[in-house]
């Protein structure tokens, strides 16, 4: 064998060992949660009852006829989701109500009841399928809050709950996201359930074991605490889910604060979903045909969410006729093409690394107002604090200063041209592990 070829062969195996060698520290994600937060963009379909009354929650006492979609296409909502770059579509299988979108054989109020199909439809079905032959991911929102279960409120209720779960979770195939509702209100008796998280967690596990749960606290992905689409400038995917010791409640101040930045010394891997509507509402409503979200709006959010290491599950509501609407459908187009747009032509050449700064030399006559950073999370979250500079005739320039990378870190910045960018992480938990930069131009 060449002795150089030799020597080359065993300097990049060195370079290898190295590189794979670096040891993990903290919380670290499972692969099913570096798969699930690499979708980045998710559509959230809330649908049911409340779609034909008007109303966000509805009361349970809806007649089942009352769901009566006249042209539901589930092949529409997942061609739209694929189209727009969207990877999964969430279906709010129950909402509070309690009314089912699928033959539940634990209750009474379900599309079996209905004259709509002749009593024989089921969406879950229908949109499991469609979501299958388009290639996207299918998952269910499943509210444990029942305004309609007479059980609600005693600890029957629990194993009712328990056989929901294994009646949705066992009979559609594959379920990449398990969402559960933090609502906890009263339900026709007048009394609040206590919750079995344990039982119910273990159900989905037995049926979907690579399913993400999310829920307020986790397992496996945490809400944001708003729904204005905004994760924190600090996003840290680690957490604490029993620091207050308050399990899956709505709970005011630091504990939306602590949801929204997480725990750099967080004992599990829970990173956080945006969670935000296209519409005013979460259900379709025709009198909200005019203020679905700019282009602008969607991509402050995008920024806001993915750009600070969150995933962003967008829900856009299909119509009484059971179709995604045409002005949603457009809006979403015309965001995939500004994000097709901003993201075409990453403008970084090059990068180097000494130490904890990273040199990126710049294609010139080209600016640019977007700065990306990715860590490599797989073997956890780091860097707590970096700066962004750019070479000058008088030397470097600060650009941006900012906390936590994570998975993804957009920054927006002044509109700049330069031969050389530099990185410079100034606080990390352990050993900075920036595995890209990208640089890009938003003219919009």
């Amino acid at each position: 064998m060449n002795k150089s070829l030799s020597y080359l062969a065993l300097a990049a195996l060195l370079l290898a060992s190295c590189t794979t060698q670096e040891a993990p520290f903290g919380a670290l994600p499972t692969p099913e949660q570096i798969e699930w937060q690499d979708m980045e963009l998710n559509m959230f379909c809330h649908f049911g009852p409340n779609t034909f009354t008007g109303l966000e929650w509805g009361e349970g006492t809806e007649a089942e006829d009352l769901f009566n979609p006249t042209d539901l296409d589930c092949r529409q909502w997942a061609r739209t989701a694929k189209a727009a770059g969207f990877k999964g579509i969430i279906i709010t299988g129950k909402h509070h109500d309690g009314f089912c979108l699928w033959p539940n054989p634990v209750s009474k109020h379900t599309v079996r009841e209905s004259s709509w199909r002749g009593g024989r439809g089921d969406v879950l079905k229908e949109l499991s399928e469609a979501c299958a032959e388009e290639g996207i991911k299918f998952g269910i929102y499943i509210s444990p809050w029942d305004r309609h279960d007479p059980t609600y409120g005693t600890e029957a209720y629990n194993e009712v709950f328990r056989q929901t779960l294994e009646s949705a979770l066992s009979g559609y195939g594959p379920v990449f996201e398990q969402w559960f509702d933090g609502a906890c209100g009263e339900g026709p008796n007048g009394k609040r359930q206590v919750y079995d998280w344990e039982l119910f967690h273990k159900e989905v596990f037995k049926w979907q074991p690579q399913a993400v749960v999310f829920s307020n606290i986790g397992p496996g992905c945490r809400w944001v605490g708003n729904e204005r689409g905004e994760a924190g400038r600090t996003s840290w995917s680690t957490f604490s889910p029993d620091l207050h010791g308050a399990l899956h409640e709505n709970l005011p101040g630091d504990y939306e604060s602590y949801l929204t930045q997480g725990d750099p010394g967080g004992e599990a891997w829970i990173p956080s979903e945006t969670d935000v509507s296209i519409r005013p509402g979460w259900f379709w409503k025709e009198s909200e045909n005019s203020q679905v979200k700019s282009v602008k709006q969607l991509l402050d959010i995008y920024y806001k969410s993915v750009g600070r290491n969150s995933l962003l599950l967008l829900n856009v509501p299909p119509d009484t006729r059971g179709r995604i609407h045409e002005i949603d459908s457009v809006r979403l187009m015309e965001f995939r093409q500004a994000l097709d747009q901003i993201f075409a032509d990453n403008l970084a050449l090059s990068q180097s690394r000494e130490g904890n700064t990273w040199t990126v030399k710049v294609q010139a006559d080209k600016p640019f107002n977007r700065v990306v950073l990715q860590e490599d999370v797989a073997k956890g979250q780091r860097i707590s604090a970096f700066t962004v500079e750019v070479e000058t005739a008088d030397g470097w320039a600060p650009l941006a200063q900012e906390t936590t990378v994570g998975r993804k870190r957009i920054l927006l910045v002044p509109q700049t041209s330069c031969e050389t960018l530099r990185v410079r992480v100034t606080d990390a938990l352990a050993k900075p592990l920036l595995k890209d930069i990208g640089l890009y131009f938003d003219s919009l």
